[in-house]
């Protein structure tokens, strides 16, 4: 007359017992890796402990006829089985962080406004002339200085593909100007010519050729001068926002000096596992995560790191103040009043940060072929990159914090629409024990 429990000692993702769960079956997941068990915690543990439960976070604003913009087309609901409330809620707090993060950042997120001298170089530009458009991203390129006697004073860029983007009818790409020891990036439309798709780059590898002189500029000398800490980064290009789709711009020298005005004061100093085979970073002398991120990154991760906890003691005192049980207890002490809702909200505020550190980092890459930022981690490794995006996670589109808690949010629904009552435990074990 009962069904069977189901445990899972490799868990994992969580795949498997959230399929457990929405079977019916009491289910218990376990894995040794910490980060696993949070994952299964936030998908079978949390979930249930909070079915039902109404949302209490201020409701944003919304547009005409109730429709909120991080749920096109959806009126604003009054069901809130399962997960729904704890989803809503999500949102409700995450769009708290991002106005309290726009009031903190937005001097370093600047749009860029189309002048006449950008209109009479490229006349495509034109029906944006006066226009200041919004940043999705601004594509950077790492630089070291040339091996060439006659212009070793100067940082030439490793340039893995000058190509922008390679949508049939879209194309774009970077062209360079050089005049003696200085060169400028400019931005074209149209069919890129034969080698921009390579770059600065020569052959396999981590090889490369000076844009000034065409010495070459071997791996081990990269190598060397990142160990030494002479590696640099230049502006390559900007994508912004148009009326029917990507606008790709040449830099100008106030976007990169926004940029490059950003002051950390605070790193996240721990050393990266040294594991040569498929952790690349530190042969280019890049020993610690905040070595893989651009100052701006570093203090816009670090602003929303903040306030996830900001917004938990939020979440904890509107709770009390809907009726929540005032108990003290903490979700990892077996709590289900206030305190434990505060953790369960700024679990899944968490990964929306991890989210965007995935795609926030100088180890991303840009995909000409699909105009968009691929993520960190695109396999179990850590590889060296040479030109990267950077996302302007402040905004409303592409890699940002409203889409991180949306796709968050949507992912917490939607794991939870069946069963939500059926109770799940992770614990950290050792499969072997």
């Amino acid at each position: 007359e009962k069904l069977p429990a189901f445990h899972d000692p490799f868990a994992g993702g969580g795949a498997i017992p959230l399929e457990a769960q929405r079977l019916g079956l009491e289910s218990y997941a376990s894995d040794l890796n910490p980060v696993a068990v949070m994952i299964n915690k936030a998908m079978i543990e949390i979930p249930p402990k909070f079915a039902g439960q109404a949302p209490i976070g201020p409701i944003p604003k919304r547009g005409a006829k109730g429709k909120d913009k991080l749920r096109p087309g959806k009126q604003l609901i009054e069901d809130w089985s399962g997960a729904r409330g704890l989803a809503e809620d999500v949102l409700r707090y995450g769009q708290w962080i991002h106005s309290e993060a726009v009031r903190t950042l937005e001097h370093l997120y600047p749009k860029i406004e189309i002048t006449t001298e950008m209109v009479n170089e490229r006349p495509d530009l034109e029906p944006y002339e006066g226009m200041e458009l919004n940043v999705l991203t601004w594509l950077w390129a790492r630089t070291v200085k040339s091996p060439n006697p006659a212009f070793s004073h100067v940082s030439v860029p490793l340039v893995s593909t000058f190509v922008l983007s390679g949508k049939k009818g879209k194309e774009a790409f970077v062209t360079t100007s050089i005049d003696g020891d200085e060169y400028c990036f400019k931005v074209k439309k149209g069919v890129p010519p034969d080698g921009a798709k390579k770059g600065t780059k020569v052959g396999g590898g981590g090889n490369f050729r000076c844009l000034l002189s065409e010495s070459p500029i071997p791996v081990k000398l990269i190598r060397e001068q990142g160990i030494e800490g002479t590696f640099s980064q230049r502006l390559m290009a900007i994508v912004a926002d148009g009326k029917h789709g990507r606008v790709y711009l040449s830099p100008t020298q106030e976007i990169e000096d926004t940029a490059n005005s950003a002051v950390v004061k605070w790193r996240p100093n721990t050393k990266i596992n040294h594991n040569p085979r498929d952790i690349r970073p530190q042969l280019y002398g890049l020993h610690e995560y905040a070595d893989l991120f651009t100052a701006r990154q570093l203090i816009a991760l670090t602003t929303f790191s903040d306030l996830v906890e900001k917004a938990r003691g939020m979440v904890v005192n509107d709770a009390i103040a809907a009726g929540l049980d005032d108990d003290g207890l903490g979700i990892n002490d077996g709590g289900l009043g206030a305190v434990a809702y505060g953790d369960a909200i700024a679990v899944y505020l968490a990964f929306a940060v991890d989210r965007l550190a995935d795609y926030n980092s100088s180890i991303a890459t840009w995909k000409a072929s699909g105009e968009q930022v691929m993520q960190t981690f695109k396999r179990q490794a850590l590889p060296m990159t040479w030109d990267f995006p950077e996302s302007n996670i402040l905004g409303e589109k592409a890699i940002c914090w409203l889409k991180a808690i949306k796709y968050t949010a949507d992912n917490l629904e939607s794991c939870n629409k069946l069963n939500s009552l059926i109770p799940g435990i992770v614990t950290q074990e050792d499969a072997a024990t």
